[in-house]
This record gives C-alpha cells, structure tokens and sequence, in this order.
C-alpha cells in the first residue's frame, strides 16, 4: 500500500452558533470555538450558512474569513443567494448539501445526477474564482459519477445511516452499509474525485472509516460539540485526532 498521508480533520461549528442563538447575543462565539479547534489540530473548519440561519449567521462567515488561518468549508445549499455570498467571499471550500426548512440537520445527499445540468451551472463560477467545490452526496455510483461530470473536485459521502445502524445496534446493516461506503469512496477516487466522510461520526465510527485509504478528509461537528461539554472543546479534537492518526499509523505498518 503506497503512503496516504495524513488523514484530515475538518470541525464543524455550526452548534457553537446553535447555543448562542438559543439565548441570543454574542456568546458562545463561533471564531473562538474555530480558532480552539485549530490550535488542538484541526486542518479545516466547516460552517454551514443555512437558509433561515438558524445557526451560523452571515457575520460568523465574516468572522471566520478574517480570522481563520486554516481553511474554511462553506457549506449551504445550490441557490442564488448563496452563490453570491460564497462568490463574495472566495472561501478555500464551498460544500453544496440538500436543504430543507423542516429538517434537523442534513438528511440524505444531494441529487446531483438529477440536477446535472443547474449544478453544473452552478459550480462553475466557483470554480472560476478559485473555491474548491465539494457536493455532499450518497454512496450511489450513478451520483458520483454525476459530480465527476459537473466539475466537482471533491465529493463528501454521506455517513449518517452507517452511523444510525452503529447507534441503533443493527451491526449486520451496518456493514452492509460500510462496505457500500468503501466502494463509492474507491470509485469517486478512481474518477479523479478528492473523497471526503462526514455526518454523524463519532470517535468508534470514525476510525472505521478512516481506514479508507481513498478518504482524505472526515468532517466532524456534533459529536465534538457534545462531547465538549464533558471533556472541553480543545481535548476532543485531540482524541479524535489521535484516533485518526492511530488508524492510519496502521495502515501504513499492514
């Protein structure tokens, strides 16, 4: 097996925004919380601008783009408003997901094999102002093969059911599942695609599929900001750094 490198770590910290918005003002601060993220090893911070803001606002991106030194993920959905602010703000990252009003947080990918035509309309300008573009979608083939066509560079697959049927004690699905996930991953490699996981991860999850040696990146928010709570913000990035690490350490020895 030829060296992989180093496995990164993006945080997510759209629920630091979440508690502040409960109460309202300026606290917990979202830029705090990323730059923390950063100094206990994180290579990247994901932000998803929803459309009703519910939880990262338009001045958190502000924030961040000033603030960070490592890279920013923007993530909101395929519309009009959201171009032009990604376009105003030429982040390293821009993540296109599904989104609807009515949802918790993120559920399934996005259709891009049925969308081709508007979302390779869509990529381009971003391409063009220099943003990497990511599409948050599926394991399917027929949905891969589909952001290869629309010019994604980087594809990030879906975790969540692997991660329900983990929670949820369905151990036999749940390999069905990871495997299934192995696959796409190999597949989006094989098309010259940058593979990316995320949703849902926690530290056992995780290292299950950061033994894909396709991946590249794991996006983790909502575990980390739970799991801050009882060990701080700062040493859960360092364990769940150390565990991707562990597993690639491994790979590499095998």
């Amino acid at each position: 097996m030829q060296p992989m490198g180093r496995l990164r770590l993006g945080v997510n910290i759209d629920h630091v925004a979440t508690v502040r918005n409960a109460r309202g003002g300026a606290l917990p601060d979202p830029l705090r919380a990323a730059l923390l993220a950063e100094a206990a090893g994180a290579d990247g911070i994901t932000a998803h601008l929803r459309e009703d803001r519910r939880h990262i606002r338009d001045q958190d991106i502000e924030a961040l783009m000033a603030g960070l030194s490592i890279p920013l993920n923007f993530e909101c959905a395929a519309t009009d408003e959201m171009q032009a602010i990604a376009l105003r703000h030429k982040p390293h990252a821009v993540c296109l997901v599904p989104e609807k009003r009515e949802e918790r947080t993120t559920e399934g990918g996005l259709d891009v094999a049925g969308d081709e035509n508007r979302l390779a309309a869509f990529v381009a300008p971003l391409r063009e102002a220099g943003c990497r573009v990511s599409l948050f979608i599926g394991h399917e083939a027929r949905q891969i093969e589909a952001s290869a066509r629309v010019g994604a560079a980087v594809v990030e697959l879906h975790t969540g059911r692997y991660c329900d049927l983990v929670a949820d004690g369905h151990l036999e699905e749940a390999a069905v599942e990871l495997a299934a996930l192995q696959k796409g991953s190999a597949l989006a490699h094989s098309l010259g695609l940058e593979v990316h996981m995320g949703h849902g991860l926690n530290f056992e999850t995780a290292a299950e599929v950061a033994a894909f040696p396709e991946v590249q990146e794991l996006n983790i928010g909502h575990f980390l900001i739970g799991e801050a709570i009882f060990r701080g913000l700062g040493p859960a990035i360092e364990e769940m750094r150390r565990r991707m690490d562990v597993v690639r350490a491994e790979m590499e020895r095998a």
